[in-house]
Formats: structure tokens, C-alpha cells, sequence
């Protein structure tokens, strides 16, 4: 079994999906006091190491470990930062890790490196900042590989791309694991059949928690993403990029965020008036599947439109904490016990600052293989 070091751990994707694909975490390394909160709740981490700061450690101070994974962060060089490139602010705790990987002696290196970033990282500088991140890896003693991966075609309905580079020391041998493909997991499947409001969904899996395909809109009752642009609302087949500052709510902006759609099927007593006078009133929403919809849901925009006229009402909220986490591949009772630690306002950005587990678990399941 190959045991691993978890650096900048956040909420634990890295570990969740080494975990799933056989490995055994010995060791994390997180800063921000709310992650470790919820990742001390989510994992049992009871004897494993443990440091806060990453730029105090001294290498001889880590244990051995056959993998080391890293998703560092990465606003300096995001599209949607200032790109102030590889050395800006924060950015730059990526030559911290490199140090600790430098001052191993060659023996007790870890034969594998993982490490995750966000796909601006290839550009920024106008590619200098990518070779260089590449060359200070190699020079550490290691043969590399690199590919961008999608959430989306990971078995998360999630539009994420990331550039994770794979690494494995020279003086051990070539090993190749890359390309690694997938194949979307979006869609719903359906253990229990029947009218819409009463189909129920298996809930192996995030990807039962949001799908376009689990209704029609119009006639139908549904779950749709859509768009959270004041300009410009469109359905989508797959979330928008989850982002730390998602609890922000609406943007000017498209394809930037996601919210989700409900359509639910109604009924009406009395004489219901568009004005809302009247004796006439709406009752008895039909719920959508538990598997399918988070019944926790804050609603932030309600509008029940025309649509009243065929029995059915529509509204528009953002993903809740819950969701966001589903997203990203953690499962509802991970949710929980990081909820139980932390509020929303941190579970959203903690839901936003990490790396999807289906995507570590496809990376992990390789390597795997390469060692049996």
C-alpha cells in the first residue's frame, strides 16, 4: 500500500480520492484554521503528522512517504485573478514545497508527486511560468507528465479544468500514466420509476445530486443548472467551475457561476390571480427526489411565472453548501461533519478551494497499477 503526504490538504480531495484508489494518508499540511477544522472532522487523523505553515517546515522534519500530492494555491496566475504570475502572492508557496522535495536526500524522496493547479497556470506569463513550474520539478530529480482534466468527464456534472503534473523519480525508473481518460457520470440513474416528483435516483455518486436529464422543462417537473448571470440566464447541462467566492451570489457576467433551476408541479385551490388577491392560493408543492435535490435549500430568488397557468412553479436559488460539496465529489456524510464545524459562508469556499475527488481517484487508480 502506498502511503502519501497531503500538502495544502484544504477539505481533504486529494486524500479522499488516494484513499478511494487504495492509498493511506500519513500526513497533512493546511493553514487555514476553518479547513483543518473540517478535515480533523471529515478523516480520522489521529497519529498522522501534522504542520500549519508550510513555509517553517524543514524536510528532514517529514516523514517518509512513497507519494507526495499538492494543490497550491493558485490566484496569482487564475484567469480570473490579477495574474500576477508564479511568484505573486500565495502563488509562490509552490517553491516552498519544491525546497522540501530539494532537501530530501535522494533515498527518502517520495517516488511520486501529484501536483494540481488551475489551467491559467499553462498561460500565465505567456507560458514561462508553466516551464518554470515544470523545470523546478524536474530539477528536484523527477520525470514528468501533465494533463488538463475536466471534472465533467470525472462523474461530476461540474465544469472544472485543472493541469495536474505527475511526477516519478528518474533513479527509479520510467514510469508513464498519462493520458488517463473518463467518462462523464452525469447521468441520472434511476432505481424507482413513476411520475417525476416521485422517481427516485440511486445516490452512489455526486453526479445524482444535479443533472439537466431528470426531467423536461416545460411540462415536465425537473432540476435544471442554469447561468447565475443578472444578463444573461441560460440552462446548462453541467455546473460553472465551483469558486471559492461563490456565496457571492448573482454576477454581470455568463458562464462565470450556476444556480439551479426548480420546476415543481403544483396544485391550485380556489381562484388564484396573477395579483395574488383573492382567496385563491398555491399548496402542495411535489418534492423532487432527497437523491436528486438538497430539501435544505436557501432560496435567494423566487418567481413563479406564467408557467402558474399550467400547474407549475419555477423558481431560481444557488447551490447550497451541500451541493457545492457533491460537486466536488465528497459524500453527504463528509458534508456533515464538516458542516457541524464550520459555517456556510466557509463550507462554500472550502467546497471552491478544492481539487475534485473523481479526477485523484482516476490519477491515483493508475499509479496503483503501476506499483502492483
Amino acid at each position: 500500500m502506498l502511503r502519501f503526504i497531503d500538502f495544502f490538504a484544504g477539505i481533504g480531495g486529494f486524500r479522499l480520492g488516494l484513499e478511494k484508489a487504495g492509498m493511506k494518508c500519513i500526513g497533512f499540511c493546511e493553514k487555514d484554521k476553518f479547513a483543518v477544522k473540517s478535515y480533523t472532522a471529515m478523516y480520522d487523523t489521529k497519529g498522522e503528522w501534522y504542520a500549519d505553515d508550510i513555509t517553517k517546515i524543514k524536510s528532514g522534519d517529514i516523514p517518509k512517504a512513497d507519494l507526495w500530492c499538492a494543490g497550491s494555491p493558485c490566484q496569482a496566475v487564475s484567469i480570473a485573478g490579477k495574474r500576477s504570475g508564479i511568484y505573486g502572492e500565495r502563488s509562490n508557496l509552490f517553491f516552498d514545497f519544491v525546497n522540501l522535495l530539494k532537501g530530501k536526500e535522494e533515498k527518502d524522496k517520495p517516488e511520486w508527486i501529484i501536483c494540481e493547479n488551475v489551467k491559467g497556470l499553462l498561460s500565465s506569463n505567456k507560458g514561462w511560468d508553466f516551464l518554470e513550474y515544470l523545470y523546478c520539478l524536474e530539477e528536484c530529480g523527477y520525470s514528468l507528465e501533465w494533463q488538463v482534466f475536466n471534472s465533467k468527464d470525472y462523474g461530476v456534472p461540474q465544469n472544472r479544468e485543472r493541469v495536474y503534473t505527475i511526477g516519478h523519480l528518474r533513479n527509479r525508473g520510467r514510469r508513464e500514466i498519462l493520458p488517463v481518460t473518463g467518462e462523464s457520470g452525469a447521468v441520472l440513474s434511476k432505481i424507482i420509476g413513476g411520475s417525476q416528483g416521485y422517481r427516485v435516483y440511486a445516490v452512489d455518486g455526486v453526479s445524482v445530486t444535479l443533472g439537466s436529464n431528470g426531467g423536461g422543462y416545460g411540462a415536465k417537473t425537473g432540476l435544471y443548472l442554469i447561468d447565475q448571470s443578472a444578463i444573461k440566464p441560460k440552462i446548462t447541462d453541467t455546473a460553472r467551475c465551483i469558486t471559492a467566492r461563490y456565496n457571492g451570489g448573482f454576477v454581470n457576467r455568463t458562464a462565470a457561476n450556476s444556480a439551479v433551476l426548480e420546476i415543481n408541479k403544483i396544485n391550485l385551490i380556489g381562484n388564484y390571480t396573477p395579483s395574488g388577491h383573492g382567496a385563491g392560493r398555491i399548496v402542495s408543492p411535489i418534492r423532487i427526489s432527497p437523491a436528486v435535490m438538497d430539501n435544505h435549500s436557501t432560496v435567494t430568488s423566487v418567481t413563479v411565472k406564467e408557467k402558474i397557468k399550467d400547474k407549475h412553479s419555477v423558481r431560481i436559488r444557488k447551490l447550497t453548501p451541500r451541493e457545492c460539496f457533491r460537486l466536488q465529489g465528497f459524500s453527504d456524510d463528509l458534508f456533515e461533519k464538516a458542516r457541524a464545524v464550520n459555517s456556510d459562508s466557509q463550507l462554500y469556499k472550502q467546497a471552491g478551494n478544492a481539487v475534485t475527488v473523481n479526477v485523484v481517484y482516476a490519477i491515483g487508480k493508475k499509479i496503483a497499477e503501476q506499483e502492483e
